[in-house]
C-alpha cells in the first residue's frame, strides 16, 4: 500500500500520516529527509521528534531516499517517509539537476515493487504566489511534477487542509 500526503505548512499532514502509521498496527521506521541547517530548522525538526512514539526507528537520509526505502520496507512495516519536498530541495540545492533526476527516476522506480506499507508526506506548493526566481519556479516545477508522478503510482492520496483530511484517491482507515 502506497500512500501520499499532501498539504501546506502547518497543515496537519504529518500528523495524519503519523496517525495511520499508529493505526497500521506495524513497526514503524520514519525515513526524515530534514537536515538542521539553522535555527529555523532545528526548531522544526525537534518538534516533529516530539510527537514521535519512542519505538519508531528514525532513519535520517537527505539524499538516498529509494535506497534507503528499498533496505527499510517490510512486509509487516510502515515506512514514512517525511517530507519529499525537503528532499527534493536538498537534491535542488545540493546536487544540481542531474542527481535530482537521477534519484527521482529511482524513487518513481522503487515504488513498483516496495513490500508493506508506504506512505510519504508532501508540501503542496503549487497553490500560492508565483514564485519569483528560476531556482524556487523549478522548485515548484518538479515538486508539481514529483507529486503527479507519484499520485499515479499510489493507492491512496490524500490532500490536507487545517487539519481536514481530503481523500483524492483510495480510502482512509
Amino acid at each position: 500500500m502506497l500512500s501520499l500526503v499532501l498539504g501546506g505548512a502547518r497543515s496537519g499532514k504529518s500528523a495524519l500520516a503519523e496517525r495511520l502509521a499508529i493505526q497500521s498496527g506495524h513497526e514503524v521506521t520514519y525515513i526524515a529527509t530534514a537536515e538542521a541547517l539553522d535555527d529555523e530548522m532545528t526548531e522544526r525538526i525537534a518538534h516533529h521528534r516530539s510527537r514521535r512514539p519512542a519505538g519508531w526507528t528514525v532513519v535520517e537520509e537527505p539524499l538516498a531516499l529509494a535506497d534507503t526505502l528499498i533496505r527499510h520496507a517490510r512486509d509487516d512495516r510502515f515506512v514514512l517517509v517525511d517530507c519529499l519536498t525537503l528532499w527534493l530541495s536538498n537534491l535542488l540545492g545540493t546536487e544540481g539537476a542531474a542527481r535530482s533526476g537521477i534519484e527521482r527516476d529511482a524513487l518513481l522506480r522503487a515504488t513498483a515493487a516496495l513490500p508493506g506499507e508506504v506512505c510519504f508526506v508532501s508540501n503542496e506548493v503549487g497553490l500560492g504566489v508565483t514564485p519569483l526566481g528560476e531556482l524556487t519556479r523549478r522548485f515548484v516545477d518538479e515538486a508539481g511534477r514529483l507529486h503527479q508522478a507519484l499520485a499515479q503510482r499510489c493507492d491512496r492520496v490524500v490532500f490536507v487542509a487545517a487539519g481536514l483530511p481530503l481523500t483524492l484517491k483510495g480510502t482512509l482507515p
